[in-house]
């Protein structure tokens, strides 16, 4: 049995969002998944997978920049496109027995504030 990286997993969880297969990114992914971004934090990948199918349905892009990955951590940034911003994105993924564990998201998130 092959067994496949930590890289590998992010790589075809990053291609199904992107091709908005969102039930082959769901694949991924750990049920007790553990998500923190600057707006919002699930606790449990079905949540998580419903707002990014939702934000994914303004996304017009996404212009992968790098990809480091140490072990089981690995760090993905982009740029993600928008008709709010186009905004630049850090994530760190960290994955245990070939899943994505935890998603941390980094991102100045005042273009997609609402207006107070």
């Amino acid at each position: 049995m092959v067994k496949t990286s930590a890289t590998d997993v992010v790589d075809r969880y990053s291609k199904a969002l992107a091709s908005r297969d969102f039930a082959a990114a769901r694949s991924f992914l750990a049920d007790n998944l553990r998500f923190e971004g600057p707006i919002d934090r699930f606790d449990r990948a079905d949540d998580y997978i419903k707002a990014i199918s939702a934000l994914y349905g303004m996304v017009k892009g996404v212009e992968h920049q790098a990809t480091i990955a140490e072990g089981d951590d690995v760090a993905v940034f982009y740029v993600l496109d928008t008709p709010v911003a186009k905004a630049p994105v850090a994530e760190w993924y960290t994955l245990a027995g070939g899943k994505i564990v935890r998603i941390r998201t980094y991102f100045d998130a005042r273009p997609f504030a609402r207006p107070s």
